[in-house]
């Protein structure tokens, strides 16, 4: 959450670690913040696309299936992926609404008490947890146990090495 600034007087997010950090300490670039505390907090804003964490794919397909209830955001986005990891994680997730602040160049700032990678695997389980009950839903026994059976085969852990691998996310790059 963020605290209500006085006008001119820059607005600082209150991160899961404790620190109270300016918001203008993070910027579209940014993917992870060295925080004074000593550890690396995940840095997420609303223009970081989905494809950051999940290949187009599934984006597309995560895009024609999910219904959003959002007038402002009708399309399954970064935000939603971000709110389903707010639920899951409430104590984790520290964000910020920036909107009305023209100075940063995004409306929505997460910063989450895990890295960057971790985020990254975070959000792979959880998009997984919401195959896993879709699949549930199949009238399809067939559907449900394959699906189950590839699921057993799956790394979450071997798939975001392989994903950041193949996209060639090191430390300078804009979506890790």
């Amino acid at each position: 959450m963020t605290k209500p600034g006085v006008p001119g007087e820059t607005r600082a997010i209150d991160l899961p670690c404790g620190e109270a950090v300016p918001v203008t300490e993070f910027d579209l670039g940014m993917r992870e913040f060295e925080c004074p505390c000593g550890d690396a907090h995940a840095v997420v804003v609303d223009v970081h696309p989905p494809e950051r964490f999940l290949p187009e794919f599934l984006v597309d397909v995560l895009r024609e299936t999910v219904e959003t209830t959002s007038e402002e955001m009708p399309e399954f986005d970064t935000p939603h992926l971000l709110g389903v990891v707010l639920e899951e994680f409430p104590a984790q997730v520290a964000t910020a609404d920036l909107s009305e602040d023209g100075d940063v160049g995004y409306a929505l700032l997460w910063v989450t008490g895990f890295d960057a990678r971790r985020l990254h695997e975070v959000v792979v389980e959880l998009v997984i947890e919401l195959m896993e009950h879709a699949v549930s839903h199949a009238e399809d026994d067939a559907t449900i146990q394959e699906f189950e059976r590839q699921m057993l085969d799956f790394d979450v852990g071997a798939f975001v090495e392989q994903y950041r691998a193949e996209r060639d996310l090191d430390a300078e790059d804009v979506y890790v």
